[in-house]
């Protein structure tokens, strides 16, 4: 969700596998997990989706994530790509690798950080549209900066959307 569509890519599959099925649009979802946007009858159909083989290979990037990704490079920051995998990993490790080597390339893919708790990783920055991060450590390394999502507005952080980088990252 914040380098790649997660939920562009989520609404796409739904509409194809459940037409028939109402959906919530990213504008109306008021939490982080998109599984607990949908009634109880629904939510075995939304991870049904979520384990697909593709469902995180195919996503496409976000508006102007490549292109801040490879601009922070040039710039001589050092960038890596911490993302939590499903508890039911079988596709879902594997094909984020793959994505990010198809998106920004072979050198990318060692700039990874798959991990559940991202309170354990040392940065400067930690920029994620999970409004509130836990885990292991209660004070971070990192100032946690919110990826702008309609469901994690409420919360008083930070904000970054791919045109305003710099400026929320004072360069």
């Amino acid at each position: 969700g914040v380098i790649s569509d997660f939920d562009g890519e989520f609404l796409k599959r739904w509409r194809e596998c459940h037409p028939e099925k109402p959906y919530v649009p990213i504008e109306e979802r008021t939490t982080f997990y998109v599984k607990e946007s949908y009634p109880e009858e629904h939510k075995p159909l939304v991870v049904e989706i979520l384990l697909e083989p593709s469902f995180f290979r195919d996503m496409m990037p976000m508006t102007g994530a490549k292109e801040a990704l490879l601009e922070m490079e040039k710039m001589g920051l050092q960038v890596f790509i911490c993302t939590s995998p499903l508890t039911t990993y079988k596709n879902c490790v594997l094909e984020k690798y793959q994505w990010v080597e198809d998106q920004l390339g072979t050198d990318w893919v060692n700039r990874i950080i798959l991990t559940k708790d991202k309170t354990l990783v040392k940065a400067d920055y930690l920029i994620d549209d999970k409004p509130n991060i836990t885990g292991v450590e209660s004070m971070p390394a990192w100032e946690h900066i919110l990826y702008d999502r309609p469901y994690n507005r409420e919360v008083n952080k930070k904000r970054l959307v791919w045109t305003n980088w710099k400026s929320v990252l004072n360069l």
